[in-house]
């Protein structure tokens, strides 16, 4: 049997991202997986995470949540550095 770690570990994102994607779509960790990793391959899909990232650190932001704005950051960061076709303006 797969555990949900098997699946996270196949993906093309950290745990970190999975988990801000799941939290962005109220989602089940194993679903943000399966969404994170389909958004990965889409044309533009890399992108689409960048935005959801950045959406959660305006969220955070707005809510006055600056420990949680900070976390998303770092998370956005290590995305960008391991998925630099990710950036806004980017191909």
């Amino acid at each position: 049997m797969i555990a949900l770690e098997d699946v996270e570990d196949m993906s093309a994102l950290t745990r970190a991202e999975i988990d801000a994607l799941a939290e962005h779509e109220h989602l089940t960790t194993f679903d943000a997986t399966l969404m994170g990793e389909y958004l990965m391959h889409l044309h533009h899909g890399p992108q689409r995470v960048n935005e959801i990232l950045c959406d959660d650190i305006r969220t955070a932001l707005h809510d006055g949540n600056l420990l949680h704005a900070r976390e998303l950051y770092a998370v956005l960061r290590g995305f960008l550095a391991d998925h630099p076709e990710a950036a806004r303006g980017a191909i």
